[in-house]
């Protein structure tokens, strides 16, 4: 196929603000260092290969360990960025709580005590989507809001895609596939046009649970914030099972994930289908014009989704894709610094490894807009039920939200498959 330059990105797509924090210029100069020596034991080991149609096996080790390296770094300055995001508890300034309610929620996690919350729990029933039948209690708006924030920071699909709070069971969406719209004269008759048609949506809200454990020494220190702990046991769970289902989910009793929708080639998608583009070669990029593949890719969506674009993919496909470069010799990935997202053609990544490998026939990258694409459905009202028996000396928090999610727009996403065709 015929190589193209490099994409850029739309004029349209705002540009983030650069974070200016001096913690991470030391950690920001050795990642780039670290890029510039992959990049000339990369440049070597091309130029070995043509010279001798093959690489050398320690150039090769020196590339792996200095590939390695940089995605330890890379790492380490996105947790760094991910910490200094993470939100505090206390109550906004417009809502300050009800002091009566956070005793009594305090009270209930440290010794037991449901009288004062159950009475609450009547007194403030607008409070409760659920019903007592269904085990513990809501959770206070406080808490309820720091793990769906921390979720937002933990878990990379919500970070990208739409999120939608809802208190029913279904949500439901309709969509226009289309309506008619026709030119006229000023004075010229207006016929009337065929009305649009519409598909409806649906995304079901799935349980989703976790089970913190505390000891009675910790529940008995006062100096713990116990909402903060549960907020921080529960993000990790909640983060990893979420960010599985997003992708890969089968939409029965959890999320349906993106990857499994019906996929076509491109040039036949229809609605209710994910369009692909073929890298040209089983499980690999092609031999000449790697790059391609990508550059195919980026330009696949329409302009409306590139503006806010983005290529999703795990790390060991972001390791292969370091290597390649454009038409004029450019490395087509750059590293992110200052906590900012890498770039691929001038597009961030976002790093899903819950994204399949490189292998004959996967769909290991994604580019489009996920916001567009992609719908997350939170329904309110996470509850929590204190269990001090099931597990002695141990208390369980058996803390349950429910979660849907699905695709909202077939267009605003192409996949790229790693196949012949």
């Amino acid at each position: 196929m015929t190589r193209q330059s490099n994409p850029q990105p739309d004029k349209s797509r705002p540009d983030k603000p650069r974070t200016e924090t001096k913690a991470l210029d030391p950690m920001t100069n050795e990642l780039l260092a670290t890029f510039q020596a992959f990049q000339e034991a990369n440049d070597a080991r091309l130029a070995e290969m043509e010279r001798k149609a093959g690489a050398d096996v320690l150039l090769n080790d020196k590339i792996d360990r200095i590939d390695r390296a940089l995605t330890a770094q890379q790492m380490r300055l996105e947790t760094i960025a991910r910490k200094a995001a993470r939100p505090g508890l206390g109550a906004s300034p417009d809502d300050p709580g009800d002091t009566e309610r956070k005793s009594a929620w305090n009270t209930y996690l440290r010794k037991g005590d449901e009288s004062a919350l159950a009475r609450l729990e009547l007194k403030a029933a607008t409070l409760s989507l659920g019903t007592d039948s269904q085990g513990g209690y809501v959770v206070p708006p406080e808490l309820d809001r720091m793990i769906e924030t921390r979720l937002l920071r933990a878990s990379p699909m919500r970070a990208i895609a739409s999120v939608r709070q809802t208190s029913a069971q279904i949500f439901r969406k309709p969509v226009s596939l289309g309506a008619e719209a026709n030119w006229v004269a000023e004075t010229g008759t207006r016929p009337q046009t065929d009305a649009p048609s519409l598909s409806l949506l649906e995304f079901p809200a799935a349980e989703l649970y976790a089970l913190p454990a505390a000891t009675q020494s910790l529940l008995d220190d006062s100096f713990v914030n116990l909402d903060e702990w549960l907020a921080e046991e529960v993000e990790t769970a909640f983060a990893a099972q979420e960010s599985a289902a997003f992708v890969t989910g089968d939409g029965t009793g959890r999320p349906r994930g993106f990857l499994a929708y019906p996929t076509v080639a491109d040039a036949q998608q229809a609605w209710g289908q994910v369009g692909y583009i073929a890298t040209g070669a089983a499980g690999a990029f092609a031999a000449t014009g790697a790059a391609d593949a990508l550059i195919s890719l980026a330009y696949a969506p329409r302009a409306q989704f590139r503006a806010n674009g983005r290529f999703v993919m795990n790390r060991k496909t972001i390791s292969a894709i370091r290597r390649l470069k454009d038409s004029t010799g450019a490395y087509i990935w750059q590293p992110g610094i200052a906590g900012e997202a890498s770039t691929l053609l001038g597009y961030p990544v976002a790093e899903v490894e819950d994204m399949p490998d490189i292998a004959p026939d996967a769909f290991a990258v994604a580019f489009g807009d996920f916001a567009r694409f992609y719908l997350i459905v939170d329904r309110q009202g996470a509850r929590v039920l204190r269990d001090p028996f099931s597990a002695k000396p141990f208390v369980l928090f058996y803390t349950t939200k429910r979660v849907g999610g699905g695709i909202q727009h077939f267009d605003a996403v192409k996949l790229l498959r790693f196949s012949a065709a």
